[in-house]
């Protein structure tokens, strides 16, 4: 099922902004934030669909959560949070679902999610689902992040990288809500933890 089919299955009768959020995730700086991480964190919200109070909503967050995408700016979750709150009343989303699914928008900051928040703890999975793939997937995933950063110098880039692996290191679990979560932890970690150490300078033996 191609994206435009799978945005009128969940808006009916919005087709244009469909399209706009199809070519915001098809820019060209983009290497990694690309349709196809689209794709794939809405087909792991599509396999645990029945575990969250309100996939639909889920769903919505995963097309917005990276809909403003720019390695320049640190505030990309909240404008892609406001686009979300300008846009789906006028596509005929209900109130309270327009503000759940900016709220799970927002929640991709961190990825902090609490205990009992299902639909925010599926999001933060999908989304975070590449850090358990295969090592040459995950690596290619590192290649890519790296592309999408490249205005920003080695030292740079290498110092807020780690920053941000280290944090998520930090989470006390990675994943919460997915069936396959404890074997998900385990690769992402090893994953995470093996790009850190080529980030961190190494000390050299005396």
């Amino acid at each position: 099922m191609d994206l435009l089919t799978r945005w009128r299955a969940l808006v009916p009768d919005a087709d244009a902004l469909g399209a706009e959020l199809i070519a915001c995730w098809s820019q060209p700086h983009r290497h990694y934030h690309t349709t196809d991480h689209l794709a794939a964190v809405l087909a792991v919200v599509d396999r645990y669909a029945d575990l969250v109070p309100d996939p639909d909503a889920v769903r919505l967050a995963a097309w917005f959560h990276d809909a403003v995408y720019d390695p320049r700016a640190g505030d990309n979750e909240e404008r892609s949070a406001r686009l979300a709150e300008a846009s789906l009343p006028g596509a005929g989303v209900p109130a309270e679902r327009t503000k759940e699914t900016a709220r799970l928008v927002r929640l991709t900051a961190g990825h902090a999610v609490a205990g009992d928040d299902h639909d925010g703890a599926l999001l933060a999975d999908a989304d975070l689902a590449i850090l358990a793939a295969d090592p040459d997937v995950y690596d290619r995933y590192a290649t890519a992040v790296r592309h999408e950063y490249a205005h920003v110098p080695e030292a740079a880039f290498r110092a807020g990288r780690a920053d941000v692996l280290g944090g998520l290191l930090a989470l006390p679990a990675l994943y919460r809500i997915v069936p396959v979560a404890t074997e998900w932890e385990a690769r992402a970690r090893a994953n995470v933890g093996r790009e850190l150490a080529t980030l961190r300078p190494t000390t050299p033996r005396r």
